[in-house]
């Protein structure tokens, strides 16, 4: 099924591409979400009337991305504190929740959608970076200090 991308989406294309996707995902989840349109001859031709309005969105939101990456890479190391064993094992975990409340108390907004674990909670007492993926090519780290409490 051929569709025309609305906005920027990771991994199938750019605002304006005409993509052809499987019809389950065009039905399912581009068009209900309002990320695509079916590629008729009618929307082509709306959408060509669209293309800078879409466009200049698209960079207003690449501009915003740039400006909040700046802001998160300039908080430094963040602190979490957290209750540790005998062996400096925490009990629990730090999750994606628990950095971006951590994020939040120094002021800056961060999604828990834009938080990338790949290796999954924070378990251990110490330095710890975490990934950022603000706009489909801006991406920044953090470094979380997990700094262990006793009982």
């Amino acid at each position: 099924m051929e569709v025309i991308l609305l906005e920027n989406i990771e991994n199938l294309g750019s605002v304006g591409d005409k993509v052809s996707v499987k019809s389950g995902f065009a039905r399912n989840y581009l068009v209900p979400q309002s990320k695509a349109k079916l590629a008729t001859a009618a929307n082509v031709a709306e959408f060509e009337a669209r293309r800078a309005e879409l466009e200049k969105a698209a960079a207003e939101a690449k501009a915003t991305a740039e400006t909040r990456k700046q802001a998160i890479e300039a908080l430094g190391v963040i602190e979490v504190t957290a209750l540790v064993g005998a062996e400096g094992k925490l009990f629990g975990s730090i999750g994606v929740a628990d950095v971006c409340e951590a994020i939040a108390t120094l002021g800056e907004t961060v999604e828990k959608s834009e938080i990338r674990m790949p290796e999954g909670a924070l378990r251990v007492v110490g330095e710890h970076i975490v990934d950022i993926h603000l706009y489909t090519d801006i991406d920044t780290q953090v470094t979380i200090n997990i700094i262990g409490e006793e009982q």
